[in-house]
Order: structure tokens, then sequence, then C-alpha cells
């Protein structure tokens, strides 16, 4: 029986974990309402389920609705910051903490009516509802601490695991689960007098749940979420969609910041955005990179065939990046005839080889009027190597642009000096 009812709570573990993470990754699609209520709508069940409702184990009496549930989502709702931010994260654990705090306030309300019993074995408990209600706000005020533990352990972790973010995700969840544990468990032992050895056997319980979470974090981290991401990230189109004012919305913010005539952002766009794109895959343990391109000799394109030619090699040079980069990088136009590239998820030597594959497309296909080939400079320059901030990581690839000139341009140069001559 033991063997059974843990089969059972690895399943129960790996379908919570499966739903929940689908609801998460599409919320883009299904809008993030739906991953909230989802995870908002068990409380109660959690709650519940922690105070009457036990099973054997191997390793002790454990209640799935704390084990597996609760457990479950304090992962989520650092899954959630990961992916979204702290404002966000606060607004599940505030809806809970005053809906709960509603439950014991209408249980007291309910106190004053006189029920009809309409059934014999239908009998109102009111005081099991003030009792579940108290236990549900201890909950929630547990979940709180919890939630702002767990966040900030993950950053910490940071100093020490920057790119091992599966190892601080577990190392996060065994401290903040046990601490929640005891938290927990006095409370059930004050209200429903439970035995101390049930502290150990959910605490065991809590413990392989962190474990299950993260190897199943691990595969959606590595192997789903990063090959997936586009297809996640694009918003549903039909022909109602495509009528509603937020369709009609987002598509006048996406054309909000472009450059006129390239059609890239244009560099408002890129100090609002490129900083948080750097923080952003700095806290998943990512490196970003950052591409800093000029014509070469652009003012003698200029001078030799008009300021409208020269247009019309600036739109063809965006038009490269566009194509030769990856969904996930954006292009802005820096000024005059420098645009900069910026590539979450990207290492050095990645974006060098990036930068290099786009100097050769620029160089194989963009041409003047009287069919000579235009050439680029590349600066390249990675965070966390070269800074963490983006107005560092900037400076530096503008340096290495500098020497990509000096070095006789049509070339890309790093931190370890130029990667290809022209």
């Amino acid at each position: 029986m033991e063997m059974l009812n843990l089969a059972l709570f690895i399943v129960e573990a790996v379908a919570y974990f499966g739903l929940m993470v689908t609801l998460l990754h599409f919320r883009h699609r299904l809008g993030l309402g739906v991953f909230l209520t989802a995870l908002g709508v068990m409380h109660f069940m959690e709650t519940y389920l922690a105070a009457v409702f036990y099973v054997s184990l191997p390793f002790g009496d454990v209640s799935p609705g704390s084990s597996v549930f609760f457990s479950g989502k304090l992962m989520m709702i650092l899954m959630l910051y990961l992916w979204e931010d702290a404002a966000t994260v606060r607004q599940p654990i505030y809806g809970l903490f005053l809906g709960n705090l509603l439950t014991v306030a209408i249980a007291w309300v309910l106190q004053l009516h006189q029920p009809l019993q309409l059934a014999s074995n239908h009998t109102p408990d009111v005081d099991f509802l003030k009792e579940m209600g108290w236990l549900m706000v201890w909950g929630t005020a547990l979940l709180y601490v919890d939630s702002l533990g767990i966040i900030l352990l993950y950053e910490k972790l940071g100093d020490y695991f920057r790119r091992r973010v599966v190892l601080r995700f577990m190392i996060s969840g065994f401290v903040l689960l046990t601490f929640d544990q005891v938290g927990f468990f006095a409370a059930l032992h004050y209200f429903l007098d439970v035995p101390i050895a049930v502290f150990w056997g959910g605490w065991k319980a809590k413990m392989l749940s962190v474990c299950l979470f993260g190897a199943m974090f691990a595969i959606y981290e590595y192997r789903i979420r990063r090959l997936g991401a586009d297809a996640a990230a694009r918003s549903i189109s039909d022909v109602f969609g495509d009528l509603t004012f937020r369709e009609r919305y987002n598509d006048l913010l996406e054309r909000t910041g472009r450059d006129m005539l390239t059609g890239v952002y244009d560099r408002t766009r890129m100090e609002l955005e490129a900083p948080l794109m750097l923080r952003e895959a700095l806290r998943q343990g990512l490196f970003a990179t950052v591409l800093i391109i000029d014509a070469d000799h652009f003012k003698d394109v200029n001078d030799g065939y008009g300021h409208l030619q020269g247009d019309e090699v600036l739109k063809a040079i965006a038009g490269r990046l566009g194509t030769t980069l990856r969904s996930n990088d954006r292009v802005f136009r820096f000024g005059g005839e420098e645009f900069v590239a910026v590539c979450p998820g990207t290492n050095h030597e990645e974006g060098l080889l990036l930068a290099e594959r786009l100097r050769w497309t620029i160089a194989t296909s963009v041409k003047t009027p009287d069919d000579r080939p235009v050439t680029v400079s590349i600066g390249v320059a990675t965070a966390d190597e070269d800074g963490v901030d983006f107005t560092t990581v900037l400076s530096a690839a503008d340096r290495r642009l500098y020497a990509a000139k000096k070095s006789g341009r049509n070339c890309v140069v790093g931190h370890s000096g130029v990667v290809k001559l022209g």
C-alpha cells in the first residue's frame, strides 16, 4: 500500500506541474489570469487536505495537499517571478490573503442567521468553516513570507551560481519549504492537535517534491521553453481578435519607437528595452551579447551617389540584419549609419559567430549603384563578461567597433581582438 501511495504521489506531482506549467507557458495566448486563477482556486483544497487527509508513504505519513499541491504552488510562484516580475507575483498572494480574510468574516456573519435544515444528513458546519478560514489565513500569510524568501534567496544564490538556474531553483525550494513546514505544522498542531511524527513525514515529502519539480523544471527549461519560446510568445490571431481594440492597440504599440527610414527600432526604444533584456537574461543565468554594426565609408556613399541612394543602402543593411538575426534578438538604429543588436541567451563566442555571419551576409549582398560591395565593421561585447548593465556593455562594444575601424574595417572585433579581416 505504501508503494502504491508513493506512485500516486509522484503521478500527482507530475500532473500538477505539467498542467500549471502549460498554463504558464501559454500565458500570452490564454491570458495570465487563467494561470493565476488555477493557482488560487486550489487553496481551499490544499488547506483542507493538509488538515484532514493523510496517506502512508515509505518514509512517513504525509498529506498530498501540503506536500504536492502547496509545494507546487510555491515553486510555480518562483517560476512566475522568473518569467514576469515581482509586481505580477504579488497579485495572487494579495488576492489569496484578502479572499481568506473574507472567508473568515463571512463565517462570522453566517452565525447570525438561523439556517434551515433541508436534509437530515446535510447540516451546515460554520465552526468548520471558521476553522478552515483561519488556517487558510495563516497559510496565506506564510505563503507571502515564503514567496518573498524564495525570490530573495534565488537572487542571492545568483552571486554564487549565476548560470546554475536549476540548482538555484532547487536550493531555494529546499530552504523555504523547510521553513514553511515548521510554520504550517505549528498551526496544525495548535488547531487540530496533529502529532509530531507527521512533521517529519511531511518535510521529507516536500523535499521529494522539490526534487521532482526541479527535474521537471530542468526538462522544461532546457528542452521545451528555449526551443518553443517563439511559438508561445505569438498571440492567437483570428477574425474576431483582429477586430478588437486590444489588437489594434497592440499593433500601434508595436509600431511606436520605430525608425522611419529603416523600420527597425529607434534609439529611444533601445534605451528603454535593451537594459531590461540584459537584466532578464542575467536573472535567468544566461549571457546576453550586444553588437554595434557600422557601415564602412558611408560618407563616401552619400557623397558619391546622393543621400537617397545612401538611404537605400541603410535600408538594405537593416533588412539583412532582420533576416539574419534570430526572432528573440532586437535591432535598433543607434544613429546615422550605426545599428545595435541585442542578443539575449548568446555567449561571447556565439555572438562573434553571429557577427561574422552578419558581416559576410552584408558584404556579399548589399551593393552600391555601381555594384561595389558595402561592408560593415562590428564590435562585440557580452554581459556579464564585460559588465552587468547595458551602458557598460554597450561602451565595451563601442570601443571594439573603434578597434575594428582602426584594423582596416570590414571585420569583427571581440574581447580577444579581430575575428575576421576583409
